[in-house]
């Protein structure tokens, strides 16, 4: 998924991300990941207790970049192209985390069993309290991806320099 930029410069087109990139909270990004998660899950009473017996997840991933609406001088073409394989490189290294969450997730869900639970009522908010520590994990190690690609002479702040800059 794209969202249209404007400018005829490295600058103008990275001015024109900071107004129209998506927002995350209360500031722009020049991109983000986002992801839909649904699971198909079998649970089974097996005498007192209750068992995860299949989960299988269904994930949308979506990367949201910026794309120039009009046709750019060679010589910031080059540097917008770039730019814009750097940055779709980027998301993607988020789209493998959420991977690898799911992935973690599957790991511990399909066999996991709650003892006493023969209406499959407590194991649910068992499994819930897991899914959130995986999601907070996830949530870190973006966070600490950001930081690294965006720390001054990190592989993003490198991007924004050639754009802006000529690089």
């Amino acid at each position: 998924m794209t969202y249209p930029i404007s400018g005829s410069s490295g600058v103008d087109l990275y001015m024109s991300i900071g107004e129209r990139g998506p927002k995350v909270g209360p500031t722009r990004a020049i991109a983000h990941t986002t992801f839909d998660l649904k699971w198909s899950r079998k649970y089974e009473p097996r005498g007192n207790a209750c068992v995860l017996a299949a989960a299988r997840p269904w994930l949308t991933i979506t990367y949201t970049v910026p794309k120039p609406s009009g046709k750019l001088a060679p010589a910031v073409k080059a540097r917008w192209d770039r730019f814009a394989a750097g940055v779709l490189a980027h998301e993607k290294v988020h789209g493998e985390s959420i991977r690898e969450m799911v992935r973690t997730i599957e790991g511990f869900s399909v066999g996991f069993t709650a003892q006493n639970d023969p209406t499959c009522r407590k194991i649910r908010q068992e499994l819930t309290a897991r899914l959130a520590a995986a999601s907070a994990i996830q949530r870190q190690q973006g966070r600490d991806f950001d930081r690294e690609e965006f720390r001054e002479g990190g592989n993003m702040h490198r991007l924004i320099l050639g754009l802006v800059n000529g690089q």
